[in-house]
């Protein structure tokens, strides 16, 4: 295997030539064996740097900075990242030091050395065209790892609310198969009132609608970069209409509309997005987990739960029960919204751990911003397409436990008066008798009058009524 001889600050390292990446990216390499994810296991972030670099070199050329031939050859390796090619070369471990420097030199690195190919000369012959000089130029990591990271979120928020309206949608046309199954609703596990199991599952997509409205917003969030800043929020080592122009070039790459920050050096340090962006997938995960819990309530028996509906038998339960099926998709679900609601406490702390004018745990907020996203897009639609989509209802069921329920009684309570009411829920308790039955034997009610109030479009919506 052939190699080449690279240098810098430390010293020289030896290369070998297959690799597009550099000196410094082999170092970190070394450096960091952390959590044996790389930078590759994120291909949104890969494309993102390299749609930043590609926004820097043609604002770059615009303004005088970089020559033509340079500009080109930048710009036709970064579409060849963006396409998908070389993201094997991205190696660095996804936790490292330095504020994300090692991922900055790992894109300006592969860049460089994809360019001096096209360019006709090896690589590592960087006084053709240099990682630092002409890749980076007018940049530094401080601002061109955030917009990265701005950029690929912004992405990664958008395929989340896809996903989400998935689920949504998955309940809402379960919502309208069960619009006419009458079954007891709930509160604190207890018999409350009836209800329809069209309005138990019309919630569940009301709920996730509300929330696909607060990612959309925490979306738009990271529209605001710090591009153009480069240390600190300065601008220094940049032109002084380099952020100006940098920003109409990021737009036209990434078809986004990100813009400019007002303050940059606030923006450079202040991380209050991901605070809030964090905040709001920790919303989304607790309100999934909720559903979930429901619905491993809701089908729970089959014989001695509730087994009001049925999920998708998806698998064997157990090594030693024969016949046992258990909730497996609503249960992972669960496990990656308890991960997601774990993570936002990382990021919290990354966000709050930064000093004066950095934050140097960008890298950590990255990764579980990522990995949340990534796993809530896969979750919900494997419980889209693999529970909620196949569910059926059991309406018998549902009908007996509503007419053999003490919790019938609320319904009464208008007509009877709380009183009688109470003291037919208190036989029925006692006996065990009907709720139905005992209001007959007593004369509270006719037939046809009691009949008419237990009607299920008669419990599930307000009326009006005579009081007696």
């Amino acid at each position: 295997m052939s190699t080449r001889m690279e240098h810098d600050l430390i010293g020289d390292k030896e290369i070998s030539n297959e690799c597009y990446y550099g000196v410094q990216t082999a170092r970190a390499a070394e450096n960091f064996h952390i959590t044996g994810i790389k930078l590759s296991s994120f291909p949104t972030f890969i494309v993102s740097l390299a749609k930043v670099k590609k926004a820097a070199a043609l604002a770059n050329y615009d303004l005088g900075l970089l020559a033509e031939a340079k500009k080109n050859v930048i710009c036709e390796a970064c579409d060849e990242i963006i396409s998908g090619k070389y993201h094997d070369q991205f190696v660095v471990d996804m936790f490292q030091g330095g504020a994300g420097t090692s991922t900055n030199m790992n894109a300006n690195e592969v860049i460089a050395n994809i360019g001096l190919e096209k360019m006709g000369h090896q690589k590592g012959e960087y006084k053709f065209l240099h990682p630092n000089n002409d890749v980076n130029l007018s940049q530094s990591t401080n601002d061109a790892y955030p917009t990265a990271l701005r950029v690929a979120l912004y992405e990664k928020l958008g395929e989340l609310t896809e996903s989400m309206k998935i689920i949504k949608s998955s309940f809402a046309n379960k919502a309208v198969e069960f619009k006419d199954i009458i079954k007891m609703g709930r509160t604190q596990l207890q018999d409350a009132v009836p209800m329809t199991l069209e309005q138990e599952f019309r919630t569940y997509a009301v709920m996730i609608g509300e929330d696909i409205q607060r990612v959309t917003e925490a979306q738009q969030l990271v529209r605001e970069m710090n591009l153009g800043a480069t240390a600190i929020g300065t601008g220094i080592n940049a032109h002084p209409n380099y952020s100006k122009t940098v920003e109409a070039k990021l737009q036209e790459v990434t078809g986004r509309p990100f813009v400019t920050a007002g303050d940059l050096v606030e923006a450079t340090q202040d991380t209050g997005a991901y605070v809030q962006i964090s905040g709001v997938l920790k919303r989304v995960a607790t309100k999934m987990s909720k559903i979930c819990n429901d619905l491993r309530l809701l089908s729970s028996g089959p014989r001695t739960g509730l087994g009001e509906i049925n999920l998708p038998a998806m698998q064997p339960g157990s090594s030693i029960m024969p016949g046992k099926v258990n909730p497996v998709i609503p249960e992972v679900v669960n496990q990656v919204c308890f991960q997601v609601i774990g993570t936002d406490i990382a990021v919290t702390l990354a966000c709050e751990g930064g000093q004066l004018q950095l934050n140097v745990f960008e890298p950590v907020i990255a990764y579980n911003l990522f990995s949340s996203i990534n796993m809530m897009k896969n979750a919900f639609e494997t419980l889209a397409y693999t529970c909620v989509d196949g569910i059926t209802a059991n309406p018998e069921r549902c009908k007996a436990m509503v007419l053999n329920s003490i919790g019938l009684v609320t319904a009464l309570n208008p007509f009877i008066g709380y009183e009688n009411s109470t003291s037919v829920a208190k036989e029925a308790l006692e006996t065990g008798g009907s709720v139905y039955d005992i209001v007959l034997a007593r004369g509270l009610l006719a037939k046809d009058e009691l009949d008419d109030i237990i009607k299920p479009e008669n419990m599930i919506k307000p009326r009006t009524y005579d009081k007696k």
